[in-house]
């Protein structure tokens, strides 16, 4: 391989592993300064991550206009400042009447072109700052809505409180604020316990390396 020449390598994300702690491992092993992702996922979150190295950072920005598609889970009748795990739960409700099919037209409804709102716990930029920076300090910020395409939302409600999904979608959507927006719908809340990217366009998790082995890989050549 000619990494300054360029290379892509369709990576899986471990699970509390941020984005750029990846980026990093392959740099520092590569001994070269350009390499970067397209698209970035939460720490909490697994699956495809596509690393860019040397010229081939030329591309991101296509690989980041592509769609992605996501598995993952909700739980209803909790909520928690971040909308997942890496925060508290701060609320919670009767979600026992709750049916089905409520949960169906719920996300039927988060399905087409929307206007969503991200979530706080975000790295968009307000002013200059990492909006999560200005949350963890508990300090006010608004994030405007901004316009966002849901190709697919589909539900398995058949273990409740827990939600499995599937979902396709354009980029920029947070699944984050999807699983907000559906929570508030149905007038309970809900949090995200688990998500997976499976694709974006047509690259999929199926034929990434693993990164621990794609380092191992790397240090054998």
């Amino acid at each position: 391989m000619d990494f300054q020449k360029g290379e892509v390598f369709l990576l899986d994300k471990p699970y509390e592993w941020t984005s750029f702690d990846v980026v990093k491992k392959v740099r520092n092993r590569l001994r070269i300064k350009k390499v970067g992702h397209a698209g970035t996922l939460d720490p909490l979150a697994t699956g495809l991550l596509i690393v860019c190295a040397g010229k081939a950072t030329k591309k991101i920005n296509e690989f980041q206009d592509l769609g992605k598609s996501y598995t993952g889970a909700l739980v209803l009748g909790k909520t928690t400042p971040s909308i997942d795990l890496e925060t508290e739960f701060d609320s919670e409700s009767d979600y026992s009447h709750i049916t089905t099919s409520e949960i169906q037209a719920a996300a039927d409804e988060l399905t087409g072109d929307i206007m969503q709102v991200p979530p706080i716990y975000s790295a968009i930029k307000i002013d200059g700052e990492r909006a999560y920076k200005i949350a963890r300090r508990k300090e006010e910020a608004k994030l405007d809505p901004r316009p966002v395409s849901v190709t697919k939302f589909i539900i398995d409600a058949s273990n409740l409180p827990e939600v499995k999904f599937e979902i396709d979608c354009s980029k920029g959507t947070y699944i984050r604020s999807l699983v907000r927006d559906l929570g508030e719908a149905l007038g309970c809340g809900a949090y995200m316990s688990e998500l997976r990217r499976t694709a974006i366009g047509d690259h999929r998790v199926e034929d990434a390396y693993n990164l621990e082995e794609f380092i191992a890989s790397l240090e054998r050549d």
